[in-house]
């Protein structure tokens, strides 16, 4: 006979719920990959890109529109990041989303060797406007390799006893997808970027052959993280195929957009054709322009 959980385990639970909750109601697409994940690593993966979304809610103009200065918006951030490490050290937080996450961190192997950083870059987007490549490099890395690097912890080490590093390769796989992921984004929210937030994150790459170099660069990190996916666990394969796939056919479709054309999209068809491939396949495609 089964009985609800009580005490911790139902305080667990709640919070993976609001984590999932927090998924549900920002990304369509993540929510799609997420649901090919298998259910060893599903809850952690939505655990930690719930942290992440409300990180980065805190500099992309909710904050600002409650009333919230600039300084207000760091005061925040940096008390986020201090309730963060510290759920991880104790394993408990008053707020829902940051005890997921550290119930992740904890069994995952998840430390502030890649919280610090994230923060780090998300405190960027409040003072700095136009990034050069040195700082470009610097804010991917914070942004979206070391989240790639907090889901590869979790592929690995969900359901384990105790956490073990990772791979080498699979390391570089994980940060030039986070990377490709991210150059897509600032490709695709150029207009946005720039005009309510006021921000440049590629240098004024917006056109030619500087548009082009992105492209190829975004092309590359693509290829090189699709000969690592078949190495992670099985119940993983598809979920990032997935999200791989819809990257390389976003990064395509950028390249045939025309220069200020708005914003890239893929039909929800072809997301569900591409969903049905990988789960067919568990492989990612080859990267076609």
């Amino acid at each position: 006979m089964s009985h609800a959980p009580t005490g911790l385990a139902l305080y667990d639970r709640t919070a993976q719920d609001a984590a999932a909750a927090v998924i549900a109601g920002y990304s369509t697409s993540f929510a799609l990959a997420c649901r090919l994940l298998g259910s060893r690593p599903r809850p952690h993966v939505r655990n930690v890109y719930a942290l992440v979304r409300v990180a980065d809610e805190v500099v992309d103009g909710p904050a600002a529109d409650a009333g919230l200065s600039p300084a207000s918006e760091r005061e925040v951030l940096d008390g986020l990041e201090r309730e963060t490490l510290a759920a991880i050290e104790r394993g408990f937080s008053a707020n829902l989303v940051v005890h997921a996450f550290a119930r992740t961190a904890r069994e995952c192997g998840i430390g502030a060797d890649l919280v610090a950083p994230f923060f780090a870059s998300m405190r960027t987007d409040i003072d700095t406007t136009a990034h050069d490549a040195g700082s470009h490099d610097a804010y991917v890395y914070g942004s979206a390799e070391v989240v790639g690097l907090m889901c590869l912890q979790v592929f690995l080490n969900a359901g384990s006893a105790r956490p073990s590093p990772a791979p080498g390769e699979l390391v570089d796989g994980a940060r030039r997808l986070g990377a490709a992921f991210q150059d897509v984004n600032f490709l695709r929210d150029l207009d946005d970027d720039a005009g309510r937030l006021g921000r440049d994150y590629l240098a004024g790459a917006a056109a030619g052959a500087r548009r082009v170099a992105v492209l190829d660069r975004i092309d590359a990190d693509l290829a090189a993280a699709a000969a690592v996916i078949p190495r992670l666990p099985s119940d993983c394969r598809r979920a990032v195929s997935t999200a791989h796939d819809l990257f390389a056919e976003l990064s395509r479709r950028l390249r045939r957009s025309p220069e200020g054309a708005g914003r890239v999209r893929v039909p929800d068809a072809v997301k569900a054709a591409l969903a049905l491939r990988a789960a067919a396949t568990a492989r990612p495609r080859e990267v076609r322009r």
